[in-house]
C-alpha cells in the first residue's frame, strides 16, 4: 500500500530536503570515509574491551585519513617523496654504492638527522627491500595481545594482527610487568625484524653483530609517499625463502602506509646516527622547509 502527502507543498519540500542531505552524506563518505571506519570500528573495539580492565574508549588521533591510513598532516612527506623519485630504482634490488650515498644524504638533509648504510663497519646484506607486515611480540613474561592495546581504536586496528608464538630475537623487552617501562613499550611498538644473520661478517662475529643490533634505531621510508617511521631492531628476520627482507610492526606499517591489502611493500631503511637516544620512535616528518619554529628539530606525530 502506498501512501499519500495531502500537501503537495510539504511533499516537494522533504524531496528537496532529502536529496540535499544525500548529496552532503555522498561527499562526506567520499572525503573522510576512512575516518568514519577508523570510528565504527573504535566502537566495535569498544564492546569487545568493555570488561577489559583499564581500557578506556577513544576515538583514532588520526584526524583526516587518506586510503593509506594516514593523516593529512603527513602530507609534507609527499615532498620527499618527490626529492627521492629519481634517486631510488623502479625495481627492489640491492643499491649501489653510488645510489646509497645519494639516498642517504638526501634522507638526511630533508629530515634533519643523519642515516647511514653502515654504521661502526657493519652493515646490513641491502638496504632497499620488501618489508611485510609482523605480529606483536611478547613483551614481559604473562604479556597478551589484548594488553598492548590503549585504547578500543588501538585494538581496532592493530588487535588483528595477533601475537607471535615465540620471543623475538633478544626475548622479552623486560623481564617483568613490574619493570616494564615506557621506553619497552615504544620499543615494541615500533620495532623491525631485519635479516641480521645475513649481514656481511655476521657468522665470523656473532656476538659483536648480536649486540650491535639489539634495539638498534633505524628509519624506514616508504619512497612511494616518503611516510616515514623511526623504529629500532627487535627481532630477526624473515627468513630468505619468503621473498621479503624485513618486517615491520603493526604499528610500523600502518604509518607507512602498507597496513592494508598484502600488507607488504618497497621500503628503504637505514641505521640512524642518534648517540644520545634523542630522536623518538613513531611516524616523523620531513623537517619544515621554511623559517618556522619546526624547523628547529624533528616533527614528531
Amino acid at each position: 500500500m502506498k501512501f499519500f502527502s495531502k500537501k503537495p507543498h510539504y511533499e516537494h519540500l522533504r524531496k528537496k530536503w532529502l536529496g540535499r542531505h544525500k548529496e552532503a552524506a555522498d561527499k562526506l563518505a567520499s572525503l573522510h570515509g576512512d575516518t568514519l571506519r577508523h570510528i565504527t570500528l573504535g566502537g566495535l573495539g569498544g564492546l569487545m574491551l568493555l570488561n577489559t580492565p583499564g581500557m578506556t574508549a577513544a576515538l583514532p588521533n588520526h584526524t583526516i585519513t587518506t586510503d593509506g591510513g594516514i593523516t593529512r598532516a603527513e602530507d609534507k612527506n609527499a615532498l620527499l617523496a618527490l626529492a627521492l623519485k629519481d634517486q631510488v630504482p623502479e625495481d627492489v634490488r640491492k643499491l649501489t654504492p653510488e645510489e646509497e650515498g645519494k639516498i642517504t644524504q638526501t634522507i638526511s638533509e630533508k629530515m634533519g638527522f643523519k642515516v647511514e648504510a653502515e654504521m661502526q663497519g657493519i652493515r646490513l646484506n641491502r638496504s632497499y627491500g620488501m618489508i611485510g607486515g609482523e605480529q606483536h611480540l611478547y613483551r614481559y613474561p604473562g604479556d597478551d595481545v589484548y594488553k598492548h592495546a590503549e585504547n578500543a581504536s588501538d585494538w581496532a586496528m592493530y588487535g588483528p594482527a595477533g601475537i607471535a608464538p615465540g620471543l623475538g630475537a633478544w626475548g622479552y623487552f623486560a623481564p617483568s610487568q613490574a619493570q616494564f617501562t615506557a621506553k619497552d613499550a615504544e620499543r615494541e611498538r615500533y620495532y623491525l625484524a631485519v635479516q641480521t644473520f645475513l649481514a656481511p661478517g655476521f657468522a665470523e662475529n656473532v656476538g659483536k653483530y648480536r649486540d650491535f643490533f639489539k634495539y638498534r634505531k633505524m628509519l624506514v621510508v616508504n619512497p612511494k609517499t616518503g611516510q616515514s617511521v623511526v623504529a629500532v631492531v627487535g627481532d630477526a628476520g624473515p627468513a630468505e625463502w619468503t621473498g621479503k627482507h624485513l618486517g615491520g610492526s603493526p604499528e610500523v606499517m600502518h604509518y607507512l602506509g602498507l597496513a592494508g591489502g598484502p600488507r607488504k611493500g618497497a621500503v628503504l631503511y637505514f641505521f640512524i646516527d642518534d648517540p644520545n637516544d634523542s630522536i623518538p620512535l613513531g611516524p616523523v616528518q620531513m623537517k619544515s622547509v621554511s623559517g618556522s619554529p619546526e624547523s628547529q628539530g624533528i616533527i614528531k606525530l
